[in-house]
């Protein structure tokens, strides 16, 4: 074999070489700098729609999960929680919730997309305190017109099953009601409404 032969296998083997080690090496630079643009996890955890299951979500019961850093209350209501709802019309500060942030879809006597199942905000529209769910009626605390619903411990301000505000309380409007939507009969994505729905 000729030294020219031998040279010329030698230079094609270092370019092959040299340009997988380019290669590599030009990954190496590049994925943490694409890395870099995308949104962290926590960016994307901070605004991503969240799935609950309440499939065992029973009668009366109150879970809570967390969106975009905020409590979001799933509620259970009974037959009896909603009958309460016409009873306290008269009391309320905006029955109709004219005046409130809720999805077109949760805007309703039920402030709901189905009755027996109540989402909100789990946050006080006054000063952002978290109220309490008081499910007992005419608790002595409350005294004996209270029918159930949230009450707000740091500065008194009252709402309904359907989190809506009682009349010459701090809180200015009813709890805000999240986009969700139902994903099926057990399954609700919150963070996105009925106009997201996928086809």
């Amino acid at each position: 074999m000729s030294e020219d032969a031998v040279d010329v296998g030698r230079r094609r083997l270092l370019t092959a070489a040299a340009s997988v080690v380019g290669a590599v090496g030009a990954g190496f630079v590049a994925v943490p700098f694409l890395s870099a643009m995308a949104p962290s996890a926590r960016t994307k955890a901070a605004g991503a729609p969240v799935e609950i299951d309440i499939g065992k979500l029973e009668m009366g019961q109150l879970i809570r999960v967390k969106w975009r850093g905020k409590p979001v209350w799933v509620l259970r209501r009974s037959k009896a929680a909603l009958d309460s709802l016409d009873s306290v019309v008269e009391k309320l500060d905006d029955p109709d919730s004219n005046e409130s942030i809720q999805p077109e879809s949760s805007k309703n006597r039920e402030r709901s997309i189905k009755p027996e199942i109540f989402l909100a905000v789990g946050i006080c529209t006054h000063l952002g305190c978290s109220p309490t769910f008081r499910p007992e009626v005419a608790p002595a605390d409350l005294g004996s017109e209270w029918q159930g619903g949230f009450f707000c411990p740091c500065h008194g301000s009252r709402f309904d099953y359907s989190g809506r505000v009682y009349k010459s309380v701090p809180a200015p409007t009813n709890l805000e009601i999240p986009p969700y939507r139902y994903l099926s009969d057990t399954r609700i994505i919150v963070g996105e409404d009925e106009t997201e729905e996928k086809g």
